[in-house]
């Protein structure tokens, strides 16, 4: 996208945000989110082409509240100043008949403060006409499937208080998997704002090492527990169910979280065991839906003690607590997990015997109260016997509690970290993503 459409894009956003401010009643707040992205897509399937394109959309949100009461619509952001402010001002009246017609909400959050922000992230990325040659050329021998995502996303915010974001991010991403002549595969992720052909090729060549291990008969192993590392990517997976019934400040107040003895004190997790939100990697913005800003780090399990749950507004309303920037989920946006000492080269040494996990799939929570997930192996894991991988593993079934895996079983962490990307595409590109080191885990529990 070059500078002047982006000016453009900003100055259509202004105007809409200008025409609300001067047609609002009195009475009225109103915020207003935008969500824009200019990107190319381009989906492979053995080591082909199958569909590519761009993709020019956007949208704004538009939420109004009166007497206690909201309602939102959404409609098209087409980048046009004349365009946008007229349909944004249909949908002010619409919203205005629909209002007296809804109940009230006594926890409703009016916006408030005077938050201002612009951060503007550029990126080195692929030239469009380069994309098939640069990735393909390395897999060309190969069953190589995946999507590539690139480009810029803009998100935006203002409301009645004068209060406005505008944050932009050029990134790509690159979701694949690899698959051998058993219909075996191994499956990675390369992403980041600078394309750094030496790295992706480094990924692939690690990726071909894998499917030949994957080339050995599969080993069966039976039910029970197991020494375990899990490389990055798995751990990610774990991760991600923090995000559902875990750090939630609403959650733990209505009794739904998984963290909940951890809450009381009653247990604690390994001292070894570090999380936050970390915002300053500008991978995502800090703004919430009320134009309210996070701070740029917050602990939220600090040595196996929980510090911090994430509180939004409303639920601060609501249970009497101080809102800390979550979002209205009160869902993990930036996270990561810190490093310890397991160094690359040591991985297998202190594995010794047992699995080599790199991906996950199927999580669910088992048992919410004790924080037991449920889920599967995936894509390229092993069986490791004396320091040395040994065989293919038939896909298992796990059943453990994070009170384990990340405490009392937790053996260590690595000394280094991977940014495992968000990829999702649904509606729009998705942002973000965790940044979290491998685990080895001692005894841990697989059911079938």
């Amino acid at each position: 996208m070059s500078t002047e459409e982006l000016s453009r894009l900003e100055t259509s956003f202004n105007k809409v945000v200008e025409m609300l401010l001067a047609k609002k009643l009195s009475s009225e707040h109103f915020t207003v989110k935008l969500n824009c992205e200019r990107s190319q897509f381009t989906r492979f399937n053995h080591a082909k082409v199958r569909q590519t394109g761009r993709v020019a959309d956007g949208s704004v949100q538009l939420t109004l509240m009166d007497n206690q009461r909201s309602c939102y619509q959404e409609f098209p952001f087409t980048g046009d100043s004349e365009i946008d402010w007229r349909i944004a001002y249909g949908v002010l009246q619409e919203l205005r008949e629909e209002l007296p017609l809804l109940p009230e909400d006594i926890y409703l959050v009016l916006p408030s403060g005077n938050n201002t922000s612009r951060e503007v992230n550029t990126g080195k990325l692929l030239d469009a006409d380069l994309v098939t040659e640069t990735i393909l050329l390395p897999v060309s021998e190969l069953d190589f499937t995946g999507i590539y995502a690139s480009g810029i996303v803009i998100k935006g915010y203002a409301d009645s208080c004068g209060q406005k974001h505008w944050f932009v991010t050029n990134t790509f991403t690159l979701d694949y998997s690899i698959f051998s002549p058993e219909e075996q595969a191994v499956k990675g992720f390369f992403a980041g704002s600078q394309w750094n052909n030496e790295a992706y090729i480094t990924k692939i060549e690690d990726a071909k090492k894998q499917l030949e291990l994957l080339a050995r008969p599969a080993k069966k192993l039976e039910r029970g527990q197991y020494k375990t590392y899990f490389a990055p990517a798995a751990v990610a997976d774990l991760l991600s169910m923090m995000s559902w019934s875990a750090v939630s400040e609403a959650d733990i107040q209505q009794g739904n979280s998984s963290l909940a003895s951890l809450w009381r004190s009653e247990k604690q997790l390994s001292p070894h065991f570090s999380l936050k939100e970390n915002f300053q990697r500008g991978l995502v913005p800090r703004f919430n839906e009320l134009g309210e800003m996070a701070a740029p780090e917050l602990p939220v399990i600090a040595k196996g003690i929980l510090a911090n749950t994430l509180i939004n507004s409303r639920t601060a309303k609501e249970y009497g607590k101080i809102p800390n920037g979550a979002d209205g989920s009160e869902s993990l946006r930036s996270p990561e997990i810190c490093p310890g000492n397991l160094a690359f080269e040591d991985i297998l040494s202190r594995l010794g015997t047992g699995l080599y996990v790199s991906n996950l799939h199927y999580l669910n929570w088992s048992d919410l109260p004790n924080g037991r997930i449920t889920g599967m192996t995936r894509y390229a894991c092993f069986w490791v016997e004396d320091g040395e991988i040994v065989a293919p593993i038939e896909n298992l079934r796990f059943d453990e509690t994070l009170y384990q895996f990340w405490g009392g079983k937790l053996i260590d962490l690595t000394n280094f970290q991977e940014f495992i990307p968000e990829v999702g595409t649904y509606e729009s590109r998705h942002l973000g993503g965790c940044v979290v080191p491998g685990i080895l885990v001692d005894d841990f529990t697989y059911t079938l």
